[in-house]
């Protein structure tokens, strides 16, 4: 099980962003539909929790929220409480505890990306931790028309079909879809799932 909690960055100076983050991930979340254990709901403060039960689902919503940019976030891979609770604040296990543990540490200016993993297999996590943070560096890159052509380019779309869908040429496609490390950031984004996952469970005589 995956336990994604995030915490708000100054929202003091930014405002109080969690209801409406809330409500965005509502219109977004039949792409996790399949993966979401409990609703995703505001815990305490300005943070709110997520429990999934798909390491791909976790690794594209933490990507998402490294995209807002305004967010610490925590996964905790490993065992819950079962049967859980009719919400993510009554639940318990070790995946809510390294959640917690991991978006403590998410805070912290030793982070380049405030996106931190800590489960059960301490080395899987922590090389899930270095993937997803190479790929939030890489998100954290990318220009306007970079995400103009990312969100267009999805499910069986060609970059024909997004230079259609956007007026500009295939060329351009290309040319943007290089520069922001599109087909990198595809390739990439299974193995921090992989890894997302063998965090979960510990490695045998550890």
């Amino acid at each position: 099980m995956f336990v994604l909690t995030a915490d708000q960055r100054d929202s003091t100076r930014t405002g109080e962003r969690v209801d409406a983050l809330l409500d965005s991930l509502g219109l977004w979340s039949e792409r996790w539909a399949g993966a979401i254990a409990l609703p995703i709901e505001r815990t305490v403060g300005d943070e709110f929790q997520a429990v999934l039960t798909g390491a791909d689902a976790v690794v594209d919503l933490a990507l998402t929220l490294v995209r807002e940019g305004d967010w610490s976030i925590g996964i905790g891979a490993g065992e819950v409480n079962l049967p859980l609770a009719d919400s993510a604040r009554a639940s318990s296990g070790p995946a809510f505890v390294a959640a917690r543990d991991a978006v403590e540490r998410a805070r912290g200016r030793r982070e380049p990306v405030p996106v931190v993993v800590l489960g059960a297999d301490h080395e899987a996590a922590s090389h899930a931790t270095a993937v997803l943070q190479l790929i939030g560096a890489v998100l954290g890159r990318r220009t306007a028309a970079g995400w103009e052509v990312a969100d267009a380019w999805v499910g069986d779309a060609t970059q024909r079909d997004v230079a259609r869908t956007l007026g500009i040429s295939p060329q351009a496609v290309s040319q943007r879809i290089a520069a922001a490390m599109m087909e990198e950031e595809r390739a990439t984004r299974p193995v921090a799932a992989s890894l997302v996952a063998r965090a979960a469970h510990a490695k045998v005589g550890s």
